[in-house]
């Protein structure tokens, strides 16, 4: 394992981004979410909401562009596609609470193997808890990612046979992806679609509580010249 090197937030963000399908209307939770907007194909069309009101949301923000009025979930400045609309939050967390988001992406402090999600608070003493519209998103949208670090910085697993910290939703999570591997959740199971390139099944599973699974060996997950990731059989 100590020769594996693990993938970096763009990185994650880029696998991300190359699944989401033309057409697809996303949210972009707070912090590693916002990333993927910088990194969506070209020849697909997804229109991106962002819970403080901006649907059409393009990527960050660079030199003249930035305008600190026009900011995603991150308070990063971002740009706006032609024919984007700006509402305030009662408009936004309609279209989050009725049904109308393909896929909502939010960052994780746990996941359990039922789809359980925790991410607004830990038990540390100087927690902040931050919400904001996490629940929402989570049982609003039809599809839920969570991207995440596989383990905390003490090495401790993230992805759990249950969550102990106070869960933002019950059974939500559909995809995890993180800094080793990209793991569907269900039928209370953790089932390896891909992992980094050198690594084992047993070497992942040991930086997992959960049981993972693989029907069929799990695809490669390597990076090119540019240290662009992309999934290898």
């Amino acid at each position: 394992m100590s020769s594996i090197t693990s993938l970096n937030r763009a990185q994650i963000a880029k696998l991300v981004a190359q699944t989401l399908p033309d057409g697809a209307y996303v949210n972009l939770g707070i912090g590693m979410p916002t990333l993927v907007a910088d990194y969506l194909p070209e020849d697909r069309e997804i229109i991106l909401h962002s819970e403080n009101g901006i649907l059409g949301m393009g990527r960050t923000a660079i030199d003249h562009e930035i305008d600190y009025d026009i900011i995603n979930a991150s308070r990063t400045p971002i740009t706006l596609l032609d024919g984007a609309s700006i509402t305030e939050h009662t408009n936004s967390f309609a279209m989050m609470r009725g049904g109308h988001l393909d896929y909502s992406i939010l960052g994780g402090f746990q996941v359990a193997v039922n789809g359980d999600l925790a991410n607004w608070i830990t038990d540390a003493p100087d927690a902040i808890a931050a919400i904001g519209g996490a629940m929402d998103l989570a049982v609003g949208a039809k599809n839920v990612i969570v991207m995440l670090d596989h383990t905390t910085r003490d090495g401790q697993p993230k992805l759990l046979n249950a969550c102990t910290y106070p869960l933002t939703g019950i059974g939500v999570v559909d995809w995890v992806y993180t800094d080793l591997a990209v793991i569907e959740v269900k039928n209370n199971t953790f089932h390896v679609y891909a992992m980094i390139d050198g690594l084992s099944l047993e070497e992942l599973q040991a930086k997992t509580e959960g049981k993972l699974v693989a029907e069929s060996p799990p695809k490669k997950i390597v990076l090119d010249e540019n240290q662009q990731p992309y999934y290898k059989n």
